[in-house]
């Protein structure tokens, strides 16, 4: 619950509106001078009164309620009591009631968002450079059902282009139908690298007429490519699997090559075309932009004529309330444009488009290019964390039973975790030894937490009651606010397209649960008490787990 915005929504002050309200709110820095308080400083010139009659004047108009029982006016400042037994009655039985279910809303329901991530290329192995993209992509798509809307994920695959010639050439002069099934994507890779380093004139004219051969719908040439597909899509759904990603469709560039053509002629008929040195283009200048190529001058699309193609489906298709495109920052350029051209073709939807940057990840070795050579492959990184997990969890509890299935949860979620802590357009340093760490802010810590939780609740011997007119102590209350502000991040998070305030949500409360753990008794404390510490433990790992469910991490129940 955001107490802040309860309070603004019920002060009223002549010439102030609740939002600049709320941004004066603060926390105090003692408790007992309240849990919020507003300064009334900044409303002296407005009402020509001093600030210590101001806060007179609102404590007299406020109302207390079962959430805020006490007002008090001191030295100007108008400060706020939360009703702790009364909220801690509330929040508890809500989440007991509502175990998994807790923060799920059905703000969404009648409305679709549709979520383009991931987009892998065919042919080519997922590198470490997808991870954001995948992650992000997953979280959202499990947030926006979590909320209750109707979400479509979109892996638009890289499947169209000259490159495709190029390995039908190379798989016809060196490959072999085994060896590249048993390869699989790795296969396939070796050859596209092998054309690159061992073509000859010969050869790229042959890759040009299999390019051609494919588009013209020989059925070689497209059967060798579905393959390739194939294969393709076998590999990453394994890793997939393991991140707990999902799609609805997999239609990718090649989807669209029947569905360019409208968009060209309308732009010719909205007179949006121009002729550029022999290619088509939406001169952008007056918008402050570089021109939007639509057409080459040899004819061929460009990645602006499939996505504006794209576009106009997704909408007749899904009619989505928003459309969300997760790609790195480096494309900010070319989605300004085709969002921009959309608009200049009186689509008033282009406005529900919206581009999630991120940044970009690398080892600590600055491993990450592809083009320097020092491509690193996510399924490595993935081996390397669940490897690398085993060892930290056997080391923290040497007789831990099924450690194999226990160190994969850990170390996939670590992965997981460590490209959506922070801010999405940060770019991001990849360390094994910092995502593992159970301390700190990771998964591995909050995991660790909901281990230490669900320890104390299957040594408890009885089942807990919530008791009526407890009133918690601090330790106790800051997990109860931070519990009540679990829908308000999953919102916030869907507003700002920001997955890390979920991972950060998490961190806080486990440290706040922890705090409370370590000072408080909760097993061998008696009556209310106990009752209190064990629904506030339970409380905390339902929603623990929820919060790590839709980051697409896993909670083992011992570590």
């Amino acid at each position: 619950m955001d107490y802040k915005k309860y309070i603004a929504e019920r002060i009223n002050i002549d010439g102030v509106g609740s939002d600049e309200i709320y941004s004066l709110i603060v926390t105090p820095p003692n408790s007992e001078m309240g849990d919020f308080a507003l300064p009334c400083f900044k409303f002296s010139k407005i009402l020509r009164k001093s600030p210590a009659i101001i806060a007179e004047e609102l404590k007299a108009k406020y109302v207390t309620d079962d959430i805020i029982s006490e007002v008090a006016a001191v030295s100007g400042y108008l400060n706020f009591g939360v009703n702790k037994a009364g909220l801690a009655k509330s929040i508890l039985s809500e989440i007991l009631g509502k175990g998994k279910n807790y923060g799920k809303s059905e703000v969404g329901s009648g409305k679709t968002v549709c979520i383009d991530y991931s987009s892998v290329n065919i042919a080519k192995p997922f590198h470490i450079g997808h991870l954001s993209t995948t992650v992000i992509g997953g979280a959202l798509y499990k947030l926006y059902k979590y909320l209750g809307y109707n979400v479509v994920g979109i892996n638009h695959l890289g499947d169209y282009g000259t490159q495709f010639g190029k390995l039908i050439c190379a798989y016809k002069h060196w490959g072999n139908k085994e060896e590249v099934e048993k390869g699989g994507i790795h296969a396939i890779n070796d050859l596209y690298v092998r054309f690159n380093n061992e073509a000859d004139e010969q050869m790229e004219s042959e890759a040009r007429e299999y390019f051609r051969l494919i588009e013209s719908g020989d059925k070689e040439a497209n059967e060798i490519f579905e393959w390739f597909k194939s294969l393709t899509l076998k590999y990453v759904r394994t890793i997939y699997d393991k991140l707990g990603v999902t799609f609805d469709s997999y239609a990718g560039e090649r989807f669209y090559t029947d569905k360019m053509q409208p968009v060209v002629d309308e732009l010719k008929e909205k007179k949006l075309l121009k002729e550029s040195n022999g290619a088509q283009i939406v001169d952008l200048e007056p918008y402050g932009m570089p021109p939007c190529l639509i057409l080459r001058s040899d004819g061929a699309s460009l990645y602006a004529t499939r996505d504006l193609a794209a576009a106009i489906y997704r909408k007749n298709t899904y009619d989505f309330y928003k459309c969300l495109y997760v790609v790195a920052y480096q494309q900010n350029l070319h989605f300004k444009q085709f969002f921009k051209v959309l608009e200049l073709m009186g689509k008033p939807w282009a406005n529900d488009l919206v581009h999630v940057a991120y940044g970009m990840v690398s080892l600590e070795d600055g491993a990450m290019s592809t083009r320097k050579g020092k491509v690193v492959w996510l399924e490595d990184v993935i081996n390397k964390c669940v490897e690398k997990a085993f060892t930290v969890v056997s080391e923290k509890n040497p007789d831990l039973e099924n450690k194999k299935a226990i160190a994969e949860k850990v170390g996939i979620g670590a992965v997981i975790f460590g490209a959506l802590y922070n801010n999405k357009i940060k770019d991001i340093v990849f360390s094994y030894d910092r995502v593992l760490s159970f301390e700190g802010e990771t998964s591995v810590y909050v995991q660790y937490t909901c281990a230490r939780a669900n320890s104390v609740l299957l040594k408890n011997d009885r089942k807990a009651n919530i008791p009526d007119n407890y009133k918690p102590n601090v330790q106790e209350f800051e997990v109860i606010k931070e519990l009540a502000s679990f829908a308000d991040v999953l919102k916030e998070a869907a507003e700002k397209y920001e997955p890390c305030y979920i991972a950060r949500y998490a961190v806080d409360l486990a440290q706040k649960f922890n705090k409370f753990y370590f000072d408080c008794k909760i097993l061998t404390a008696e009556g209310e008490a106990k009752d209190f510490r064990l629904a506030l433990t339970e409380a905390t790992l339902y929603t623990l787990k929820s919060a790590l469910s839709i980051l697409g991490i896993g909670v083992p129940d011992k570590m």
